[in-house]
């Protein structure tokens, strides 16, 4: 089992970065596929990216590709969501995911709120 704790949300404006962190507890980090998710009031929860456990295949959803870069960090234990050039439609909570499959995650965190202002 793992335990997943986001940070590093916020209120930005519009053309800004930030960078949220995942810092995952309990076994076997390496073992495990993590992913990104975002949810917006009154929509779906929606994919955001991936990344494998070896940390060199990665996906992400057509909107935010050339913007974002999903990493992680095996030695620390976190996984990262670098979120560049930020735009309004960006404003979610998000969360982030684990799983021992990249399509599939049994684990989640507590979300982290983006706020990207116009």
């Amino acid at each position: 089992q793992v335990q997943l704790v986001e940070s590093g949300g916020g209120m930005v404006q519009a053309g800004g970065s930030l960078k949220l962190s995942c810092a995952a507890s309990g076994s076997s980090f390496s073992s495990y596929a993590f992913g990104w998710y975002r949810q917006s009031p009154g929509k779906v929860r929606e994919f955001v990216a991936t990344i494998n456990r070896g940390g060199f295949i990665s996906h992400y959803r057509d909107s935010v590709k050339g913007r974002f870069t999903i990493s992680r960090d095996n030695a620390k234990n976190t996984v990262y969501l670098q979120m560049n050039s930020l735009k309004p439609e960006d404003t979610a909570v998000y969360y982030c995911a684990a799983g021992h499959d990249m399509s599939y995650y049994d684990y989640w965190g507590q979300g982290t709120q983006v706020t990207v202002s116009s």
